[in-house]
């Protein structure tokens, strides 16, 4: 992929560093609105896909409450109402914690983390980023009558319709299958892909599993991340937001409207990942004010191009 400057690094006026990476902003019709560097070029959209896969659950007969909806789509951060909201989704399956297929891990978040770790608490499959949505996974595979054992093999029932699903959201063929670092697959599609499938679950037909899955997102961000993490702060500052983060520095997001952006910093550093996103929203209008008080040391190298 050939990636474009995106953001810079300032350091008492003086550029000290840059992260390149590549960006698109589709607007509320899905016509190209902005881009920067290569987004037709398939990747991993990382956890950015667990919007279209929680998606793909609901249409598969997936039956949560908001905010265990919104936590099938999270990469949480292990804080104690995270690790409940699994319990639920599990118990309520008549699963457990040993059906979960991910592997064992502590909590993402920071004071989690510590706070685990001060306990003296041992790694476990709950405490994973992405509990919630193998526990919504083995929902769907157990109400079908499939086995749960191997639902996340590429080649499981499950898997192959979520597989259609994203195919059917982004409007492009995958085009490749890996493995996520939580062990299901992995689909590879473009970023303008992405970017399509984000706007058409921000727009939603009512009662559709896309505006279920979009209002889960709306109504609990801190089910999506946690209270400290920035994709949580930023759809909290932003009324009707849907916005999602993924490993490697790719994010997603999309207004009411429709409006959707998709990015993915080159360098992998998630540092530059909200300022990239926060830069493009301001291009569409977004007035952040001080809601987000990001550091004045970032600043972008497309804020000047209207979108």
């Amino acid at each position: 992929m050939t990636h474009e400057p995106l953001i810079e690094v300032i350091r008492d006026g003086r550029t000290e560093s840059v992260h390149y990476g590549s960006l698109v902003v589709l607007g509320a019709d899905g016509t190209e609105r902005f881009a920067l560097g290569d987004v037709d070029t398939a990747g991993y959209p990382r956890s950015t896909a667990k919007i279209m896969q929680t998606t793909g659950l609901v249409r598969l007969g997936l039956d949560l409450p908001p905010e265990l909806l919104a936590l099938a789509v999270s990469s949480h951060s292990g804080e104690e109402f995270h690790l409940e909201g699994v319990r639920r989704i599990l118990d309520a399956a008549g699963l457990t914690e040993a059906d979960l297929a991910n592997a064992e891990s502590l909590p993402l978040g920071e004071k989690p983390r510590d706070e685990w770790i001060a306990a003296g608490r041992p790694a476990r499959k709950l405490a994973h980023c992405c509990s919630g949505k193998h526990a919504a996974m083995l929902t769907v595979a157990a109400a079908h009558g499939w086995s749960i054992v191997d639902y996340v093999d590429p080649g499981h029932p499950l898997q192959l319709a979520l597989a259609d699903t994203i195919e059917n959201l982004t409007g492009e063929s995958i085009a490749h299958v890996a493995v996520d670092d939580c062990g299901a697959p992995l689909f590879a599609v473009s970023l303008r892909g992405l970017a399509r499938a984000t706007g058409r679950i921000a727009t939603g037909a009512p009662g559709s599993p896309e505006h279920r899955v979009a209002t889960a997102v709306r109504e609990h961000p801190e089910m999506v991340a946690g209270p400290a993490r920035d994709v949580t702060r930023l759809m909290r500052a932003v009324p009707g937001l849907i916005a999602k983060d993924g490993a490697e520095a790719v994010g997603v997001a999309a207004l009411p409207d429709g409006t959707a952006i998709a990015l993915k910093i080159a360098d992998g550093s998630a540092r530059a990942r909200l300022p990239a996103l926060v830069a493009a929203l301001g291009q569409c209008g977004v007035d952040f004010g001080e809601a987000l008080n990001l550091p004045a040391t970032f600043r972008s190298t497309f804020a000047a191009q209207a979108v």
